[in-house]
């Protein structure tokens, strides 16, 4: 009976319209709204504790410390691409802390793509945005959302937290 109320209340759920409309689970097990956020940009990113982008970490920490007041850094730890994020996640917030003395805020483990792709990777890889669609190619791709909610750019994992692309578009 339970799996039956969960499938009717997925098929008339409508649609979501913004970033906003997402609940998640922070790396500590807290729920929380993204519509916490209204009124500042977001950068949402896939990240990886064993990656060759990994030390993007640091300059994520910068982008959030340089643009407190108007964006908000938030990392999706995922172990999609060459399980390189085989921690839990008191491992992975330990990781991200003494390693690159992260404080902006860490979701979950998720999973970014396939058929058990978290709704809000979902969401973001299919909103129409001026520079791709499509399936997350590897760790660290970045998704930055507008005061609004809405999708405003989308940058892959070789584009730098720090780049005049990413501070340009704050």
């Amino acid at each position: 009976m339970k799996t039956l109320a969960i499938i009717l209340a997925l098929m008339f759920t409508a649609p979501a319209s913004s970033v906003y409309d997402f609940k998640l689970t922070s790396i500590d097990g807290k729920e929380f709204s993204l519509s916490k956020y209204k009124g500042k940009k977001l950068l949402i990113v896939n990240t990886a504790s064993e990656c060759g982008f990994t030390p993007q970490y640091a300059e994520l920490q910068k982008l959030a410390d340089q643009y407190k007041d108007k964006l908000v850094v938030i990392g999706f730890p995922a172990n999609n691409f060459g399980g390189q994020e085989p921690g839990a996640n008191a491992e992975i917030k330990t990781f991200c802390q003494k390693n690159y003395g992260v404080t902006f805020p860490l979701n979950e483990k998720i999973s970014v793509k396939g058929d058990d792709i978290h709704p809000l990777f979902k969401f973001l890889t299919s909103e129409p945005n001026p520079d791709f669609t499509g399936e997350i190619k590897w760790n660290f791709e970045k998704f930055l959302i507008d005061e609004n909610g809405k999708l405003i750019h989308r940058y892959r994992s070789a584009t730098k937290p720090l780049s005049p692309e990413i501070t340009g578009a704050i």
